[in-house]
């Protein structure tokens, strides 16, 4: 439940049973596909509890689209309908589930969309690391998530909650260009957060998921091992 509203998530364990960590996984703009529920499996396998939230419920709860032009003119009418207070009551929901569940620790892993909403996380919410893989529009207010005010503006709350940030991103990612790139990196920077911008030469958005024309092997196979390794040394 989420402020009285029903809602479902997709949950994933380590096989063995013990007492891990928790990892919030903020889906792309397409909903739990199985793209994003394998990405779960991945990171459970790591050894976390992971959750992945459906923050579609209110309007199209359980959806899974493809990353086809129809599936993108349905996401992005999702998306306008997604307001930064839901997701973050979302967020913290998953939260308080994995508490519940005995996790000492939670993370979060956030793409393209996921990992605005990550960002948005990061200043607000009881995390101890996060991992925003080619999150857009921070600098904006074009979706309902940046607003009343960019995103981009909440970097120094996070500098306060001794949180650490991986930012991922192409180098050619048309969603979130050289100058949004720059501008995101001076506002870390600025409020002394901790945190690793890490831009992948040649990379375009959504490079980490092979099933798209974008898949970016090498960078992708380097960006999961930075995120594996952070989440080692922040959650455990």
């Amino acid at each position: 439940m989420v402020n009285g509203d029903p809602t479902t998530a997709y949950v994933v364990r380590p096989a063995t049973k013990g007492v891990y960590p928790g990892v919030i996984l903020g889906f792309e703009l397409f909903g739990t596909t199985p793209y994003i529920r394998a990405t779960a499996d991945k990171i459970a396998a790591w050894g976390y509890v992971v959750i992945v939230p459906d923050f579609y419920h209110r309007s199209a709860p359980g959806i899974s689209l493809l990353a086809d032009d129809e599936g993108r003119k349905r996401g992005f009418e999702l998306l306008h309908q997604l307001t930064r207070a839901h997701s973050l009551a979302d967020v913290h929901a998953a939260i308080s589930y994995l508490k519940n569940e005995g996790c000492p620790s939670v993370g979060m892993v956030g793409l393209s969309v996921g990992g605005h909403i990550a960002y948005a996380a990061a200043a607000k919410l009881d995390i101890q690391a996060v991992a925003v893989c080619y999150a857009g529009w921070l600098p904006e207010t074009s979706f309902p998530i940046s607003q009343p005010t960019p995103t981009l503006d909440l970097t120094p709350q996070i500098a306060g909650r001794n949180i650490h940030m991986l930012f991922i991103v192409g180098e050619n990612d048309t969603l979130i260009p050289t100058g949004q790139q720059i501008q995101i990196q001076r506002a870390l920077q600025s409020a002394d957060v901790k945190h690793d911008f890490v831009v992948y030469p040649g990379a375009s958005h959504g490079f980490l998921c092979k099933e798209r024309p974008s898949y970016d092997q090498h960078s992708a196979n380097d960006a999961w091992s930075r995120i594996e390794s952070m989440l080692a040394r922040e959650l455990t």
